[in-house]
């Protein structure tokens, strides 16, 4: 087989503490809307509707090692940018209409990733009922912190989630808030895409969502998973 030009690089997320080891990437899904407001009841699972899913490419994927801190630049064609902490789910199965048992089985492993947006276009296609594309990505909106095998996680139980804004806490959360499990998450979304490995789902993010600027510092994290810093620059 030739190729006209060189095909692009596989995107991969390095294995926490392994030198030799990469979690190469298929397809990055999310999920809008997945956790419920401090305070707020669970709702019967009946009333919660249909998700909204959407996707970014896997080149929008950037891993960020521990400790050190991801210079984002500051996107074009928008000045409201929003980060977004979130909890990742990594797959090493896939399948179609997966039970919530096969959907958790399928985890290999878990990261930290900030899910960027901007935010004034986002609102704009809200309110003309027009795709989030141009929202939800832009070059390199999706770093992430080095995946965490699902045996060194304590996932699925309830962990803490947080992102501060320099010394300011904008998040804070609890993964028990989610309005669907990681593992819901993952069946649900096997009914519209058969799932492979490689696929990553980032699921939700709490409360405290707010705008960022240029030179603002973030720190997010999901206790038992690991921290991501990202500088906006």
């Amino acid at each position: 087989m030739s190729f006209l030009f060189a095909p692009p690089q596989q995107a991969v997320i390095p294995v926490q503490d392994e030198r030799y080891e990469f979690f190469p990437v298929r397809r990055v899904y999310c999920i809008a809307r997945n956790y419920r407001a401090p305070g707020e009841a669970q709702p019967e699972a009946a009333a919660l509707g249909s998700p909204l899913f959407f996707m970014k490419p896997a080149d929008a994927i950037v891993p960020v090692a521990d400790g050190e801190t991801f210079a984002l630049p500051f996107p074009p064609m928008g000045e409201n940018l929003r980060p977004e902490l979130e909890l990742v789910a990594c797959l090493s199965k896939g399948g179609s209409n997966l039970t919530v048992e096969e959907a958790e089985a399928a985890i290999w492993g878990w990261c930290v990733g900030f899910d960027f947006a901007r935010g004034d276009l986002q609102d704009a296609a809200k309110r003309a009922g027009a795709p989030w594309e141009t929202a939800k990505v832009f070059d390199r909106c999706a770093p992430v912190t080095h995946v965490r095998p699902a045996y060194r996680a304590p996932m699925p139980a309830p962990a803490d989630i947080y992102c501060y804004v320099g010394n300011e806490k904008r998040q804070a959360g609890n993964t028990s808030q989610m309005l669907r499990s990681p593992a819901e998450v993952i069946a649900l979304l096997s009914t519209y895409w058969t799932l492979e490995p490689g696929d990553i789902v980032f699921t939700g993010t709490p409360a405290g969502v707010a705008p960022v600027k240029r030179g603002d510092r973030l720190m997010g994290g999901v206790n038992g998973v690991g921290q991501l810093k990202v500088e906006l620059v």
